[in-house]
């Protein structure tokens, strides 16, 4: 059976005053995802196959994946299922790639999300929604030792699509 082909849906840029290794500990730790990652821990293998899961404050799984693409500091790529949320897991997995590229006196951190179905845009409006305040709060903790913390929940239509696309 062959890979699926994952099309890129989200795709987030940011600028970090910092370097590549220290945005490299910042997705890949989980003494840094636990400040900016709503509460959540990273457990991940750097290693292509390797294991990627994140937790939620409580130790329960809401993501797990598997490492496909491992260059530190340049490049993680994952797959990302959601365990977390009902329905959630019945969806196909995204892939996740985390690109760090070094510029002078910076660090350009690309994000994107794709996937290999035609996914709703109500569905794709939680990531829309979340992404940018993680990686907003990944750069703010980096940047001056404090992430930003916002309160955020599923938006609703992104519940109900998930729903209809799971046929409940």
């Amino acid at each position: 059976m062959s890979e699926p082909v994952f099309k890129p849906n989200t795709v987030y840029v940011t600028y970090i005053a910092s370097t590549p290794d220290k945005v490299w500990d910042a997705i890949t730790k989980p003494e840094f995802t636990r400040q900016y990652f709503f509460g959540h821990s990273v457990e991940v293998e750097q290693r292509v196959g390797g294991r990627y899961v994140l937790r939620t404050a409580d130790g329960r799984v809401h993501v797990q994946g598997r490492v496909m693409v491992c260059d530190p500091p340049r490049t993680l790529s994952i797959t990302w299922l959601v365990e977390g949320l009902d329905d959630f897991r019945k969806l196909p997995e995204c892939l996740v790639t985390f690109q760090i590229d070094a510029l002078e006196g910076a660090v350009r951190l690309t994000m994107t999300e794709a996937h290999s179905w035609d996914i709703p845009d109500a569905i794709l409006s939680g990531g829309r929604q979340g992404w940018p305040v993680i990686l907003s709060s990944l750069k703010s903790l980096i940047e001056t030792g404090k992430p930003i913390i916002v309160k955020m929940a599923p938006p609703k239509e992104m519940l109900e699509a998930v729903k209809q696309a799971v046929g409940e």
